[in-house]
């Protein structure tokens, strides 16, 4: 099998042990899930599917980012408590994800039960010299590590401009360097604060996930994913903190989702650009909403139109239509599909194998559908 890594910038071997460990970020539960969050997901349990048709076991953890400023502002906005608000959120995105039908999490933790976790883990990278308090917060100094910007290999102007975007806050007057990020950080008095030795406070965003994923995976992780829109600063400042406690690498692989676009723009909820999953659930089988998605590349950013729903509908009833049948060359279909997705997770080129095998009357075998997340 070979992937894409996000930080050696080529298409390489992944080569795993026999347990394959790997953490995905998860949502951060303040709205439904949208057809961003799906492809992304979609993406991992089809590697997941190959993997263990190759004889792996797969330990895949997915975070639930139940505190962080997004969270906050919303629960804020609508009057709820925000763990009332990721709760209900995330029994929505769980009913989404298993009508899709998911492999299951093997391990889905919640930010807020890693409190003790990211506390001790703060206190390391201070302890070594790589972080510093400051305004009633703790602060990780890139300065110190010579190696931010491995995962993204983007130059300053790049970082300042996502960590805007992407709330990192590069006006903060208590950093010393505007791409420091936060560890800790103070609370507002209207925000949960946990007690710590830097003051009470609460987990910055970064911090969260490499406590998460240390926790739960124990070491290294083979591969490490998300979107796209998560390498800068999310990724990037994940693996520097976390390498700083480790001492050795954080992740072997990292692999990134491309964004799924809508008018132009990418998919999110702060544009408001979104198709929600259960709204597509009211009217798709949601086998067509996986071939809807396996339909594109993984790496390749595409855009959604109301073409793309019933042309994949009319594929699974053809398909469908074609179940059943066994020979020869169906087993040669099985073959096509699985070279198709270890040469870089090639699920248009898996989608095409099948399709074929319809069009000349072979017959879709099901195994082959099945590596897609599709039954017949």
């Amino acid at each position: 099998m070979k992937l894409y890594d996000t930080a050696r910038q080529a298409v390489v071997p992944f080569e795993p042990g026999p347990v394959v460990t790997m953490y995905t970020c998860g949502i951060t539960p303040y709205d439904a899930t949208h057809l961003g969050h799906a492809a992304t997901y979609v993406t991992y349990d089809v590697l997941q599917r190959r993997l263990r048709d190759r004889g792996h076991d797969t330990r895949c953890v997915r975070n639930i980012t139940d505190v962080d400023d997004d969270i906050l502002r919303k629960a804020r906005e609508i009057g709820v408590h925000y763990l009332d608000l990721a709760a209900a959120e995330t029994a929505r995105f769980d009913s989404d994800m298993k009508a899709l039908g998911m492999l299951a999490c093997w391990s889905e933790p919640r930010a807020t039960s890693a409190i003790a976790d990211i506390r001790k883990m703060v206190g390391q990278v201070l302890d070594r010299g790589y972080a510093y308090q400051s305004g009633g917060s703790v602060y990780f100094d890139i300065s110190a590590f010579d190696r931010f910007g491995q995962i993204s290999h983007l130059d300053r102007p790049a970082m300042l401009a996502l960590a805007a975007e992407h709330g990192g806050n590069p006006d903060d007057p208590n950093k010393r360097d505007p791409l420091d990020f936060v560890l800790w950080q103070k609370s507002a008095p209207d925000e949960p604060a946990w007690d710590s030795r830097w003051g009470p406070g609460r987990p910055g965003w970064h911090i969260e996930c490499s406590a998460l994923a240390l926790r739960e995976l124990g070491g290294t992780v083979d591969l490490h994913g998300g979107g796209s829109d998560l390498i800068y600063p999310h990724h990037e400042c994940e693996a520097a903190q976390s390498e700083v406690v480790m001492g050795e690498q954080f992740v072997r692989h990292w692999m990134h989702q491309a964004m799924v676009r809508m008018d132009g723009a990418k998919m999110s909820k702060s544009l408001g650009n979104l198709v929600f999953v259960s709204d597509l659930l009211k009217e798709y089988d949601p086998r067509a909403i996986r071939l809807a998605i396996v339909s594109h590349h993984y790496r390749d950013s595409w855009e959604w139109t109301d073409a793309l729903m019933p042309e994949a509908a009319a594929r699974l009833d053809a398909w469908q239509a074609a179940a059943g049948g066994h020979s020869d060359t169906a087993d040669g279909v099985l073959d096509q599909v699985r070279a198709r997705l270890d040469d870089d997770l090639d699920t248009p080129g898996a989608v095409a194998a099948i399709d074929r095998a319809v069009a000349t009357g072979t017959g879709a075998l099901a195994s082959a559908a099945a590596l897609l997340g599709v039954s017949l």
